[in-house]
């Protein structure tokens, strides 16, 4: 039976309060309807993909479409004034077919592949499914009035629901015929509706995550834009490589630690590496022009360039108030405005050949520590600057993503850190994997990949 994402953005945001359609209101470097498109496009268990608008948007939508190459979207539906007027539309576009339905409301952009796989799972042995989270405050039941309280339930007894919302046509198609047959009809919601016209049809609960918010008010758009700075994603350090046979790689920071294994590694699969450090070649990331010499010798050798790493950085754990000004201005130069040049100057040659240029952060960029606030600081503002560069590339075929990993044995740590227990720290050989495999995936952009120890 085929898995038929049906994705719900035909509101108009008027809670919203902004002058477009919350969908179509920018986090992370695309608007909110991609994100929630992406992740459907990328599962693999949906078949494809409906998209319920209103007339005022259908034509963005089918811009977007097309720009993003959704290969699944299949249908562009309209909906009308009510929510269930979109469940509707996409019932009749399927009815001639039974299928599972997976209604998701456009503006919860950070629904996970967990929950879209747990949905279609439990199809296989349920016909309705909700997704829900625990209700962690008190709910109160008011009078009419809204003035005094007249029941508290009992918490344990009680969910917040989310969506995916996910039925067998038929039922859901069911449910309806007799909710529309009904006067006084009201829909809160798909699952509503067959719990209170379909009695007899349970419907199955699977777990939500709190991070599959959903934008209503203004003040959503601020936590949401946070959590997707803070959600990472895993990256396997898997063993094929070959891809990068013939491929130009540049590495800055590559003459110790984990960029020195990056440079080592893909040289062993078959990639012309170069390798700069202010050690061993005299460059320095935050001078600009040292860094524009260092890809333009690289170009006038090999006539292109296919992924640039900065893996360029400085630790010095010290107070703020004790750091010597010089050492301040080292640290934010390498850190942060190298990051910067070696963006600038990498853009074009890149742009050339569609090819990727991958940055580091470290696990502080969550939040600011004593000891840390340079480095802590520059390297919260490597995700920002990723996730933005990652926007304006997109439409020229580049690639930005960002490599997070855990505490990692290298010089600069043993240098802060000395010598620590063996076993507690992350082997650079895997860091460098997880990084060469990331450049490869071409398709992936603006995203923190963690990666930690097994």
């Amino acid at each position: 039976m085929r898995n038929i994402g049906v994705i719900l953005a035909g509101g108009t945001g008027n809670r919203f309060q902004q002058s477009v359609p919350k969908q179509f209101f920018k986090v992370a470097g695309k608007t909110v309807i991609e994100h929630t498109i992406d992740a459907f496009q990328k599962n693999s268990l949906i078949d494809e993909i409906a998209i319920v608008t209103n007339v005022m948007c259908e034509r963005e939508i089918e811009a977007m479409v097309l720009a993003n190459k959704w290969s699944k979207v299949k249908k562009i539906l309209l909906g009308g004034k009510e929510r269930y007027h979109s469940s509707l539309s996409a019932i009749e576009a399927y009815s001639d077919e039974e299928c599972n339905l997976i209604f998701h409301d456009a503006v919860r952009p950070l629904v996970s592949q967990q929950i879209i796989n747990d949905v279609i799972k439990a199809l296989d042995t349920h016909n309705a499914i909700d997704v829900a989270v625990p209700a962690t405050d008190t709910i109160i039941q008011v009078d009419n009035e809204g003035a005094f309280i007249e029941d508290i339930p009992n918490r344990k007894m009680l969910r917040r629901g989310q969506t995916p919302q996910a039925f067998k046509l038929s039922v859901i198609k069911r449910a309806y015929e007799i909710a529309l047959k009904d006067p006084n009809f009201v829909s809160s919601d798909d699952c509503g509706t067959v719990v209170k016209y379909l009695p007899q049809e349970k419907v199955y609960v699977v777990p939500g995550e709190e991070m599959n918010v959903k934008l209503t008010y203004k003040e959503d758009s601020f936590l949401i834009d946070k959590l997707f700075q803070l959600r990472s994603h895993s990256v396997s350090g898997a063993e094929d490589l070959s891809a990068l046979q013939g491929k130009v790689i540049v590495v800055f920071g590559g003459n110790s630690g984990i960029g020195e294994e990056i440079a080592k590694m893909a040289q062993a699969n078959g990639a012309k590496v170069y390798s700069f450090s202010r050690s061993t070649t005299g460059t320095d990331v935050g001078n600009r022009d040292s860094v524009r010499q260092a890809l333009r010798s690289v170009v006038d050798q090999e006539k292109r360039i296919d992924y640039v790493i900065n893996s360029a950085a400085i630790l010095i754990k010290e107070p703020l108030a004790t750091m010597e000004p010089a050492t301040i201005e080292t640290m934010i130069n390498t850190n942060y405005n190298g990051m910067v040049w070696v963006a600038i100057e990498s853009y074009p040659y890149l742009q050339e050949t569609k090819g990727g240029l991958l940055l580091f952060t470290s696990s502080s960029y969550t939040r600011g520590r004593a000891f840390y606030s340079i480095y802590s600081s520059t390297k919260a503002a490597v995700v920002n600057f990723a996730q933005a560069i990652a926007q304006e590339w997109e439409a020229d075929g580049i690639s930005v993503n960002v490599i997070n990993p855990e505490r990692t044995n290298t010089p600069m740590r043993k240098k802060n850190f000395g010598n620590e227990p063996e076993g507690t720290l992350l082997d650079p050989v895997v860091v460098a994997k997880c990084s060469l495999n990331t450049l490869l995936m071409a398709d992936t952009t603006g995203q923190v990949f963690d990666v930690k120890r097994s």
